[in-house]
């Protein structure tokens, strides 16, 4: 329910009242402060929990770490977690590793994230691969493929094992850099491990074929998905229909989109995006409105991406179209 400031309001209420607290209660406060963004008042607490004989464990002290890194403070987060391992205030666990890891992956520090991993098998703490997923997906998105699949030969040969996750991260990076051969490679090197492909698989091959496109390809590779009773989801028909408005062949993707509630499933505001990026990118201005008006009838939000699109497409056409559509004055 996320409802953070009610349950503080509880416990404010329990210190006015003198109810006895234990350091669970306090470590659950301190984890709605660092959801909240206000990890200093989460560290006042933790204050409190020493003044009253309570010892932090390991949770509480990754939630302030986790804290700190929702609240932008990346390097106090690693300050914090060196000095817990140095004085050892507590033996980190997976969770706590992975805190970290992912912190500093989502902050774009990811290789200080993949030496930090690799500096764990010398102090006897042996990550797991939730920890190597995430630095591996850091890797692959900052385009540093190499390092990436160095680290996947590196967790396979000290024994962990990778999963689907780890090599739909890695297959995304080659697609990404048009690497088609290594990706055929991993591909096959990941069927040999008995890990099968999934749909989050196979919507990353078929978004890497429209966006060569070969549109054709990824017909094929859904039919395939078909008979291997893996359902095609909403990604896999925008990726599609997104290959089609590449083309300029706009009746094929928006028969794709108009089939997407025939087939159970509800147009994502990217499925309207990329249709509304297609008819203006073809000259379709009326069709792109349309779609566009339709966004939030169908109860979705627009984003940066759908206004930016819809008005360059309108600019394009002039200014006059502009200022119709939008009402803009001047």
């Amino acid at each position: 329910m996320k409802k953070y400031s009610a349950a503080l309001c509880v416990f404010d209420k329990m210190r006015q009242l003198r109810v006895s607290l234990d350091g669970y209660t306090m470590t659950i406060a301190i984890n709605c402060y660092c959801l909240l963004r206000q990890p200093d008042f989460g560290f006042a607490l933790l204050g409190s929990m020493f003044k009253c004989g309570y010892k932090p464990n390991v949770t509480t002290f990754t939630t302030l770490i986790k804290g700190l890194f929702l609240d932008g403070k990346v390097a106090k987060a690693e300050i914090l977690f060196k000095k817990l391992m140095s004085l050892k205030l507590c033996e980190p666990d997976e969770c706590m590793i992975l805190t970290v890891i992912n912190g500093l992956c989502k902050a774009g520090h990811t290789l200080t994230a993949r030496d930090l991993l690799l500096s764990f098998e010398k102090t006897g703490y042996k990550p797991n691969v939730y920890s190597y997923n995430t630095v591996i997906d850091g890797l692959c998105k900052d385009r540093m493929i190499d390092d990436a699949l160095q680290l996947l030969s590196e967790m396979i040969n000290k024994g962990i094992p990778p999963d689907i996750v780890t090599y739909n991260c890695i297959i995304q990076g080659l697609c990404n850099l048009g690497r088609w051969k290594d990706m055929e490679k991993i591909l096959a090197e990941m069927i040999g491990h008995k890990i099968f492909p999934n749909v989050i698989t196979f919507n990353v091959l078929l978004d890497a074929y429209c966006k060569e496109g070969t549109v054709k390809e990824a017909e094929d590779l859904v039919e395939f998905m078909m008979r291997r009773n893996i359902c095609p989801d909403t990604t896999t028909y925008t990726a599609l229909l997104d290959g089609y408005c590449m083309k300029g062949q706009m009746d094929k993707a928006r028969k794709i989109f108009d089939s997407l509630e025939n087939r159970g499933l509800k147009p994502s505001i990217v499925s309207y995006g990329c249709l509304i990026n297609g008819y203006c990118k073809n000259g379709m201005l009326d069709e792109a409105w349309r779609i566009f008006k339709e966004v939030p009838c169908k109860g979705l939000e627009h984003t940066t991406i759908t206004y930016t699109t819809m008005i360059h497409g309108l600019f394009c056409k002039g200014i006059s179209s502009l200022q119709k559509h939008f009402h803009f004055c001047t």
